[in-house]
């Protein structure tokens, strides 16, 4: 009996294409992001909303792909990694985008509007945590390449220069979350205390990104490693 499972088939051809399709999913969703975040700087929470709606489409298909994977990826199949290596790595690429649905609900539910302060800082604080993401995206995209044509001494090196380069974006993260932290706590006085705490969730979450882009770094490591 030929099999017409698409998802079957992505396996057929390679094991990361189903986690590639994925981390495409989640990279897209952050993307989405910095328009929203325009969008609410400028107070159209239409267009705000219609980017909000793109996130949470994005973010449904990312848990289609990681349901999928997880129920057709076979306990014998033979792979340059372990099974649970990989059910891991999806787990960890699925918490991006649950983030950025998380963060985007927040901001519009509230209609939050940025301290003027701040709203430079925020934009480059956003703007550093999806280019972590965009960079995890493109280690597995390279990993696939480099284990397609079968593990040699270059993997290691190529994807060692990949991660080093997402450490660099995380820890420019947390650079800024500390110094956008410090930037708040010196305006609290002047904002209502509600809107003190969810600026911390929404600053806090943001630097979650980045980090959860590094984690998804580590475990290619692990990978490249074994």
């Amino acid at each position: 009996m030929v099999t017409t499972n698409p998802f079957s088939a992505m396996f057929g051809r390679s094991p990361f294409q189903p986690l590639l399709a994925h981390i495409v999913k989640a990279n897209e969703c952050a993307d989405e992001l910095l328009p929203f975040y325009e969008a609410a700087l400028a107070g159209d929470w239409e267009a705000a909303a219609r980017h909000r709606e793109t996130i949470t489409r994005l973010e449904h298909e990312a848990d289609e792909l990681k349901t999928e994977l997880r129920l057709n990826l076979p306990s014998t199949l033979f792979l340059p990694v372990s099974r649970s290596d990989l059910l891991d790595l999806i787990s960890v690429q699925d918490k991006i985008a649950n983030k950025v649905r998380d963060i985007t609900g927040i901001m519009l539910g509230r209609r939050m509007q940025m301290p003027e302060p701040l709203v430079q800082p925020m934009r480059d604080y956003l703007r550093t945590a999806v280019a972590s993401v965009a960079q995890a995206r493109k280690a597995l995209e390279e990993l696939k390449d480099l284990l397609e044509s079968g593990f040699g001494r270059n993997v290691s090196d190529v994807m060692q220069n990949l991660i080093r380069e997402l450490h660099v974006l995380e820890h420019q993260t947390d650079d800024q979350q500390v110094a956008i932290r410090r930037q708040l706590f010196e305006l609290e006085g002047e904002l209502p205390p509600v809107d003190v705490i969810f600026l911390y969730k929404i600053i806090d979450w943001v630097g979650e990104l980045s980090d959860r882009a590094e984690r998804v770094g580590s475990r290619l490591q692990i990978l490249t490693a074994r």
